[in-house]
């Protein structure tokens, strides 16, 4: 029987081969049953790709990134796009600047955590103390820095926000730091609300701390996604290695740098901040090529991709693209604001092209935004509702983001679902019960 006329194995290899084409067909039709990329609102990631980079990453199907000495020049596209985002950021090192690609951001995180793990035990030996019981000091991160404390052995001590605060704020670090403190992280661009914080002011307060008592904690960055938004819509905000105490950044290329899903950045200021004994060395071409990285085997083609982008983009490209990604989202801020029932947390200016919303009088509304959340599904949107972190968890919040691809007409669309809905539930309509909570991030 033919596979099209049988459902497809879920649980054992079929015995013998099928037709190519039917097995493509039948797999598409299957996810057909997936999201509209183009409408998931929710995630930060590339959704769309032009169809040079397509081409690229078929040429690149058959490069493992580990394979310096088979993929020299692939390896060498690399150096390139540490180099470039080097400058990009500020690196007062050129070309001696040390980094390297990875799978996405999370990676590039925990690397930065490994760095500043190391560089603190390694001085707590040094002048004889005991290094076992390191921390991280941090405000509401994504989940990534917790899986790096719990994966490396490092306390976790995530600073509660603060009322009407969206982020980590500098008067509170004396509080949580301690000679036993690796770091500090900064995040460009919080996942919950999509604005900065203020990473030359909590750069200045550990400073501070250090004149008062001695404790020199470096900053790392976690720019996974505005590391690819301040330089080009925001470069007068002092966030990256301007700042001396700043040592490391991470960033996702497939975020806001635009590539296909599977690639991020990590940068060190110099390369004395990355230990020696982290980095792997392989030799190719009769020279030495380091290596610092969670995975082993991986992908060369988004990578490929990225380099793509900073060539076919340039700086002008990529102001112009997230110029426009911005302005669509304050127009959108601007029409929730105007529709009664919402209070804007970010109106998506300053930080990330996004808005970031709560009901003004949940209690009183009549519905949830989970409810609306529901509704939206319904009309394929992907807009998530979610809870802030520790001591605001109980203001519950939703968040769009606009990225390349997401055009003003298809928010402008956006916006008049989201008006009809609100009629809808203001009427008893399509509320969800607690058992049955609406669409959640």
């Amino acid at each position: 029987m033919p596979i099209s006329e049988r459902t497809l194995p879920k649980f054992r290899m079929p015995d013998g081969p099928a037709d190519p084409r039917a097995v493509h067909w039948m797999i598409r039709d299957e996810l057909a049953l997936d999201g509209n990329a183009s409408q998931n609102l929710a995630t930060f990631c590339t959704t769309w790709a032009d169809i040079e980079v397509h081409a690229l990453m078929d040429e690149c199907l058959g490069k493992n990134m580990v394979d310096k000495d088979e993929y020299p020049q692939t390896a060498e596209l690399e150096s390139r796009c540490v180099h470039i985002l080097a400058d990009l950021w500020h690196s007062p090192h050129g070309h001696s600047t040390m980094g390297c690609s990875t799978t996405g951001s999370s990676e590039a995180a925990m690397l930065g955590g490994l760095a500043l793990k190391w560089r603190w035990r390694e001085r707590r030996r040094a002048e004889g103390k005991p290094a076992d019981r390191p921390n991280l000091v941090c405000g509401p991160v994504q989940v990534c820095w917790e899986k790096f404390a719990r994966y490396f052995d490092v306390e976790l001590r995530q600073v509660p926000l603060e009322p009407g605060a969206t982020g980590l704020r500098p008067n509170q670090l004396r509080q949580y730091v301690d000679e036993n403190t690796i770091g500090v992280v900064a995040i460009l661009g919080v996942t919950y609300t999509c604005d900065y914080e203020p990473v030359k002011e909590i750069a200045a307060e550990l400073d501070a701390i250090q004149a008062d008592t001695g404790l020199d904690i470096p900053v790392h960055v976690d720019a996974a996604s505005g590391g690819f938004i301040a330089p080009f819509l925001h470069p007068e905000v002092e966030w990256d290695f301007r700042l001396e105490r700043v040592a490391s950044i991470n960033a996702s290329g497939h975020k806001y740098g635009m590539a296909p899903l599977g690639v991020g950045w990590a940068v060190w200021r110099s390369a004395d901040l990355l230990p020696e004994d982290l980095v792997f060395r392989v030799s190719y071409l009769g020279g030495d090529m380091p290596t610092f990285a969670l995975n082993f085997s991986r992908p060369g083609g988004e990578i490929v991709a990225q380099y793509y982008n900073l060539l076919r983009l340039g700086r002008d490209g990529y102001r112009r693209v997230h110029q426009a990604a911005a302005d669509t989202a304050q127009a959108l801020g601007a029409d929730i604001a105007a529709m009664g029932p919402f209070t804007l947390l970010y109106d998506g200016r300053g930080g990330l092209p996004a808005v970031s919303y709560t009901l003004t009088d949940p209690a009183n509304a009549g519905f949830s935004l989970y409810d609306l959340s529901d509704q939206l599904r319904r009309r394929g949107w992907q807009v998530p509702s979610y809870p802030l972190p520790p001591e605001r968890e109980e203001t519950v919040i939703q968040r769009v983001l606009v990225r390349h691809g997401i055009s003003h007409d298809k928010i402008s669309l956006l916006a008049r679902d989201i008006r009809d809905a609100v009629d809808r539930l203001a009427k008893g309509v399509g509320t969800g019960t607690p058992e049955q909570p609406g669409f959640h991030h």
